[in-house]
């Protein structure tokens, strides 16, 4: 089913995502904790889980 160049990257998303979302995550603490920006780091933050729910979804 999964076949091509757009299998590949269809296969490849969802790992990509998940990089992204433990990279948002780290992120967001990082400025959290550091008191940069706190706005930002809650922004990251619900990102994260929004990419997080588009992940489980993509994979059911």
């Amino acid at each position: 089913m999964n076949t091509g160049v757009y299998g590949s990257i269809a296969g490849a998303a969802p790992g990509i995502a998940m990089l992204a979302v433990f990279a948002c995550v780290i992120g967001g603490v990082y400025l959290i904790r550091t008191r940069r920006n706190r706005r930002k780091g809650v922004l990251m933050i619900a990102m994260a889980l929004v990419l997080l729910g588009n992940v489980l979804i993509w994979t059911m």
